[in-house]
């Protein structure tokens, strides 16, 4: 029996599991990392608070990148294209800042 020697192992607390739920991602970026805040923004509320923010190097940035495109490209293989409103596709401005981190 082969073993892989740099096999990484992986776990997942059920707190994580859960997950959070997110409407709205704001990405920044500075010449070292890329800034990922995941937003709820609920109806009626005037008020969106940041649930959960990821900071990634720039490679790691592109890495997740390819990642979301090829999982997309397997998604719409598997369940139609997904549509999207193109006016949905701008993103707001964010209240407290945006561009550089």
């Amino acid at each position: 029996m082969e073993t892989k020697e740099n096999q990484l192992n992986i776990e997942l607390s059920a707190e994580v599991a859960d997950g959070i739920y997110s409407n709205l991602a704001i990405i920044s970026h500075s010449s070292s990392e890329f800034v990922v805040d995941f937003v709820r923004i609920m109806p009626g509320t005037p008020k969106a608070h940041v649930k959960s923010r990821i900071i990634l190097t720039p490679e790691h940035a592109k890495r997740l990148m390819f990642a979301i495109q090829d999982n997309i490209t397997k998604y719409e293989e598997q369940y139609g294209k997904i549509k999207t409103d193109t006016n949905s596709m701008i993103p707001p401005t964010p209240m407290f800042g945006g561009g550089e981190a």
